[in-house]
């Protein structure tokens, strides 16, 4: 079989001390390191678990490293046009060098043994974008120490500085969404976030405070703020609390399209009808929100755009270039329809 070449992750144990903690001869942790396979099953486990929790990897086997025309897409899911806006994009930019697109989902649930990260060292991946997916310290240190490059795109939060990050102006989008309503008139405006922790959809909602504040309206921000974890089930439940105050909003912020389906499915079942009874904003711009009736006022942002810029940067640092900016923001806008109008 052939050795494999290691590295020892900076500040990680030696295999010395690795060794001294399984209780094993160093050239069993070596053997585990190389990928031999003249060791037991059991001490193989116990031993992989340490070196991984240590930060080591494997690379590739010499001479194996994928080809040169894959490139890997990194994401959460598939599922819903976001994901098929995304995966467009990028294969529009990789077909144009030559290069395929590699889909890989990164499940929460998969075992270390054999998760995404370790999928792509296994094939030898020279680089990834990374989508919807937020990478562990300890991923990082094995997908650098393989030398797969890496670009993210919408983590959910900030990664190290030295992996370049493609987004959108979220704070910038919140706001453009509360300027709009306010505009018309509306002074009771509710907004739905998406995961709590989700660093854009807090930077949607702190653009969406941002100008309540601006305008003297924030006295009842934390009232009519709620979280509906991205989903359209979620939304519609925090958007019926929403709806049942004594003072109920006259227009909500949904922080993403889909989410503000939720929305107008609890408007629906209440006898409301958008905009005449209430006014809905969403983000994204996504196919769904033309087909509403009527069509969703929401904020653009250029997934596909986005996802070709990720793919652009990953291919010039897979020929080695610099990338000077650490992270790109494209821009949102307005696309104003038909949900939204002032109040009654």
């Amino acid at each position: 079989m052939t050795q494999r070449a290691w590295r020892r992750p900076s500040g990680s144990p030696t295999l010395t001390q690795i060794a001294r903690a399984e209780g094993v001869p160093v050239p069993v942790v070596s053997k585990v390191l190389n990928g031999r396979s003249d060791v037991s099953p059991a001490v193989r486990r116990s031993v992989a678990a340490r070196l991984r929790e240590a930060g080591y990897t494997l690379s590739a086997p010499a001479g194996a490293s994928a080809p040169d025309g894959l490139v890997d897409l990194v994401v959460s899911g598939v599922e819903g046009t976001w994901a098929n806006a995304m995966l467009s994009g990028i294969e529009r930019v990789l077909s144009r060098t030559g290069h395929d697109v590699v889909v890989v989902v990164a499940r929460e649930t998969e075992p270390d043994t054999r998760d995404w990260v370790q999928r792509l060292v296994d094939r030898g991946s020279r680089g990834a974008v990374i989508a919807l997916v937020t990478p562990t310290s300890a991923q990082l240190r094995r997908l650098a120490a393989a030398g797969v490059r890496m670009v993210a795109l919408d983590p959910h939060r900030p990664l190290s500085a030295g992996i370049p990050t493609v987004g959108a102006t979220n704070w910038t989008g919140g706001r453009q969404a509360a300027e709009h309503l306010i505009t018309l008139g509306h002074t009771r405006i509710a907004a739905i976030g998406g995961v709590s922790h989700h660093h854009y959809s807090q930077a949607r909602l702190d653009g969406f405070r941002s100008a309540l504040v601006a305008h003297g309206l924030d006295k009842s921000a934390a009232e009519l703020v709620r979280h509906g974890n991205w989903s359209r089930r979620g939304a519609a439940e925090v958007a019926r609390e929403l709806l049942e105050l004594p003072n109920a909003p006259t227009a909500v912020f949904a922080c993403s399209d889909r989410m503000a389906l939720g929305v107008f499915d609890v408007a629906a079942e209440r006898g409301l009808r958008a905009p005449r009874d209430i006014s809905v904003v969403g983000f994204d711009d996504l196919p769904e929100a033309c087909w509403l009736s009527p069509a969703l006022t929401t904020v653009r942002q250029p997934v596909q755009e986005m996802a070709g810029l990720a793919a652009d940067t990953l291919l010039r640092l897979m020929a080695g270039e610099s990338v000077r900016a650490p992270r790109i923001e494209l821009e949102t806008r307005l696309i104003e329809r038909g949900s939204t109008s002032p109040p009654r």
